[in-house]
């Protein structure tokens, strides 16, 4: 991804005061800002190559942001017209009026935004926490939703791989200050070179100027006053999903999901289990499954080629009718 600063690009009008730095932005895309009561959302777009293709939709994960659909975006332009969006305290996204950073309330403001916008439904396309925000859009809202791809989704596990416990500590109480003051030592590079060997399967696959891009967008968000409130309260919506039962369990909403659905699993993922793939696929009715042995939690940024292809073809399937189940 190259720097942009293109005369082109569209930014909010009147960015957030406790912005140190601009956002990057990648040769292509371009930044808007979306109003709604009480919420203010960041979209990152990257048109289609041609008029009338129909519209696609990333969500992020965790602590990350529009940002790492950058990689892919653009593999899929000729098929999509995409758009990605900040979550609410994510990214380029200021903290919603509300404090609501529950999958519920994540789920809710991208609802809030096709509702707004009119572009459903779409091709949904989800990583980590996007994933299980992106279940509950399509189990609620049908009619928003076209396909369904979910790269390695966090839904309910009931053994957490202990790589992944540090992520969890996140939602206890106290941890993401005392964190914090622990951790205030550490450079950019030293934070990014551990979040790639938790995230990448293999990290050797992030270039120079990748490495680079990552150590502006760690300082730039170390400087947000509201950083570690969000990811400690995003956490804690993740564990509180895990925990809830009935219809409004993750799973039991998977089950309702109707959309043509691909999910994508990696083989080194330190975060979401590879052991979940199975049962992801029982749940989601004629889904798709995509297992890649040496991804981590990001295939989207790691074999974004490979990850483009399967889309495709679940698309190319959805248009023409299609669409079976199927996987490698």
């Amino acid at each position: 991804m190259s720097s942009t600063e293109l005369p082109e690009t569209r930014t909010a009008a009147a960015p957030p005061a406790s912005r140190i730095r601009a956002v990057r932005v990648a040769d292509g895309e371009e930044l808007r800002s979306v109003a709604l009561p009480g919420l203010t959302l960041t979209v990152r777009a990257r048109p289609g190559n041609r008029p009338g293709l129909p519209p696609a939709l990333y969500v992020h994960g965790l602590g990350g942001s529009s940002q790492n659909w950058s990689a892919l975006m653009p593999l899929l332009a000729d098929q999509v017209d995409g758009e990605a969006v900040d979550l609410p305290g994510f990214g380029d996204s200021p903290p919603p009026d509300d404090g609501n950073y529950s999958v519920t309330g994540h789920a809710r403001a991208v609802i809030r935004l096709l509702d707004a916008a009119g572009r459903g439904p779409v091709h949904l396309i989800g990583n980590s926490l996007g994933g299980a925000v992106s279940t509950r859009v399509a189990a609620v809202r049908p009619d928003l939703v076209r396909t369904l791809t979910l790269v390695a989704p966090a839904l309910p596990e009931l053994r957490a791989q202990r790589t992944a416990w540090p992520t969890v500590m996140l939602a206890v109480p106290g941890v993401a200050p005392l964190f914090s003051k622990l951790t205030r030592g550490w450079t950019p590079e030293q934070r990014v070179r551990g979040v790639l060997s938790l995230c990448y399967g293999d990290p050797g696959r992030v270039s120079d100027e990748g490495f680079r891009h990552a150590v502006e967008e760690m300082e730039r968000r170390l400087e947000l006053p509201y950083f570690w409130d969000a990811m400690a309260r995003s956490s804690r919506g993740i564990v509180d999903a895990y925990t809830l039962g009935g219809q409004h369990g993750l799973w039991r909403q998977a089950e309702r999901v109707l959309a043509p659905t691909l999910l994508i699993y990696g083989g080194r993922d330190q975060l979401v289990s590879y052991r979940m793939a199975s049962k992801a696929a029982a749940a989601f009715r004629g889904s798709r499954l995509l297992t890649l042995p040496d991804a981590g939690h990001v295939a989207m940024m790691e074999y974004p080629e490979t990850v483009a292809e399967a889309v495709r073809e679940l698309i190319e399937a959805c248009e023409d009718g299609t669409h079976d189940s199927g996987g490698s």
